[in-house]
């Protein structure tokens, strides 16, 4: 019934698109037979709506996938060097979480670790919202930033390179299949903030799935229990993740920058000096407005990444036919 629903008013947009563009040029042309230039202004400006509706339900078609309409864990870590990395990890949670609330999606730290000077060694979130991960899956991958460090006493440029890993919260109706012999489960105590509980209790929990490899963590709540049962949903999200990368690679065969997601496979770049860029290596997207780009404006580079996907796929259908 869902996805009836949702083809439903898809149909129903394209239905009002045809009837908008229809019922304005019979406009135009009436309003030119009868030189009524305020008719023919009205529907042009009518038709140039219409244009920008349809370039807004365009990107919502490239969110078709089997997960794309759920919410979605995001996991940054830092990568080698030290402070400098680490500061760029947390500077990457910033991005990703303004990102989020320009959206109105619900922004929930699962787990975080500062780093020893300063940033983040590594943390999740969760971001709840309607295709939050149809949204933000193109962002799997490494983030390469060239900037001066604030932390060189020399003023000297320095790369840093940080992750960024995305996976889809996994609903009711799809069965995940756990073998408890399979995990590995450690208790340790929360950092940050939390008042005397945190610093005396190992309420923080951490999963390991043998066969696949794939840790999780939550620190989020008080009881142990209650953060063993987030992290086993972490853990089903992340398996399921996996699943959906093996069935699109099957299908795709192209997905390439997806594919090689780990250390090594940048995915953007993010320059502030010599020169102000952020450029997208898998589109060619790129812009000076390097300031808005860190403060959340990432849309355009999401909707280039998801449109590359579908234009890709279709690359390879219409060469093996």
């Amino acid at each position: 019934m869902q996805q009836r629903d949702e083809l439903d008013v898809q149909v129903k947009a394209v239905k009002a698109f045809e009837a908008a563009v229809r019922d304005n040029t019979e406009l135009i042309e009436m309003g030119e037979a009868e030189n009524d230039a305020d008719v023919v202004k009205e529907a042009e400006q009518a038709l140039h709506e219409t244009l920008k509706e349809a370039r807004s339900a365009q990107v919502e078609t490239l969110l078709s996938g089997e997960a794309d309409a759920n919410d979605c864990y995001l996991e940054i870590h830092s990568g080698a060097g030290g402070t400098e990395s680490q500061d760029w990890a947390n500077i990457l949670l910033r991005m990703y979480t303004r990102w989020a609330e320009r959206r109105k999606f619900k922004v929930e730290t699962m787990e975080i670790h500062d780093g020893e000077e300063a940033g983040i060694k590594s943390a999740t979130i969760k971001v709840t919202g309607h295709n939050a991960y149809g949204w933000l899956k193109t962002e799997s991958g490494v983030h390469r930033l060239v900037r001066i460090s604030p932390y060189d006493s020399a003023a000297r440029r320095h790369t840093s390179f940080s992750s960024a890993w995305i996976y889809p919260v996994v609903d009711d109706t799809i069965n995940i299949e756990i073998n408890e012999s399979d995990l590995k489960v450690d208790t340790y105590r929360s950092s940050g903030a939390g008042g005397q509980h945190v610093n005396t209790t190992d309420s923080a929990i951490r999963i390991t799935h043998i066969p696949s490899g794939i840790i999780v963590a939550c620190q989020q709540e008080r009881s142990q229990h209650k953060n063993r049962a987030t992290a086993m949903a972490m853990l089903k999200a992340r398996l399921y993740e996996a699943e959906l990368q093996k069935r699109e690679e099957a299908a795709n065969a192209e997905s390439a920058a997806k594919t090689d997601v780990g250390w090594g496979h940048q995915i953007r770049s993010y320059v502030l000096q010599p020169y102000q860029m952020v450029k997208d290596l898998r589109t060619g997207h790129e812009t000076s407005n390097t300031s808005a780009v860190l403060d959340g404006d990432l849309d355009d580079f999401m909707e280039a990444s998801l449109a590359a996907r579908v234009t890709g796929y279709a690359d390879k259908v219409s060469d093996a036919e």
